[in-house]
């Protein structure tokens, strides 16, 4: 790893999570670190002299053993950490789907969503605290949605997932409180990247316009925009790909 400043992306192997390693990675002058749980893409191993990779099965006694790794390799390689993704997420998988009534709601499938887009990112931001520069601008990025909104929400449905980003959202305004006093120059994110051509959200792409179904490239490269432009200001946005903010 080259020194200077890093960008983190954890779930890097993802559709969006390996677009945004690739744009950090054509910079020479930046260093990534990617982390899954699957072994590095061959889309990004052509280049691997600034980028390092971590496997982790994602659950909590493996995101603390993996961040430790993390913060240990860049004390040692004396690196700076400014930009963290935290892109995690799970919309369907098997038997979960996104409920369209009350009775199709699934106890265990409720909590496999949250654990998956609350608890993860947040026990992820928990371990990573000690990466966090004090004296350098840093932003953290998590990625939320836009169906995650409570005053948006004007269709229903979709309870455990709108459930499961609603209180990302609400960890991130509450960190946001404390970082703004802690880490002065550190800035939160919650994003919404949009419908993005990914496995996450292809299996309801049929009533998606080809105009509003978006590259991962595209939206890499629009987050990698915001997190570079965006003011400090001890607070928490919740914005889209195109940096226009949601209402909570």
């Amino acid at each position: 790893m080259d020194t200077g400043n890093t960008t983190l992306v954890i779930g890097a192997s993802g559709g969006i999570g390996s677009a945004l390693c690739a744009a950090w990675q054509s910079d020479g002058a930046e260093s990534v670190i990617g982390v899954s749980r699957n072994p590095m893409p061959e889309s990004l191993a052509h280049r691997t002299d600034n980028l390092t990779w971590y496997q982790t099965d994602y659950s909590a006694a493996s995101i603390t053993r993996c961040a430790q790794r993390i913060v240990s390799d860049v004390d040692s390689a004396g690196l700076s950490v400014t930009r963290i993704c935290i892109c995690n997420g799970i919309l369907h998988a098997g038997d979960i789907q996104p409920e369209k009534r009350l009775e199709q709601i699934d106890a265990d499938h409720f909590m496999r969503v949250i654990e998956v887009n609350s608890l993860t990112p947040v026990m992820w931001f928990t371990a990573l605290l000690p990466l966090i520069p004090r004296k350098q601008r840093c932003v953290i990025t998590a990625f939320s949605a836009r169906i995650g909104s409570i005053g948006d929400n004007r269709s229903g449905g979709w309870y455990s997932y709108r459930s499961s980003k609603a209180a990302l959202n609400m960890f991130m305004q509450s960190a946001s409180i404390e970082m703004a006093r802690r880490f002065p120059l550190t800035k939160l994110i919650a994003f919404h990247p949009g419908t993005t051509d990914t496995a996450l959200s292809r299996p309801f792409q049929a009533n998606v316009y080809p105009e509003d179904l978006l590259p991962a490239d595209y939206v890499a490269g629009s987050l990698v925009n915001i997190m570079n432009t965006i003011e400090v200001d001890g607070k928490l946005s919740f914005v889209d790909w195109e940096g226009k903010s949601i209402e909570w």
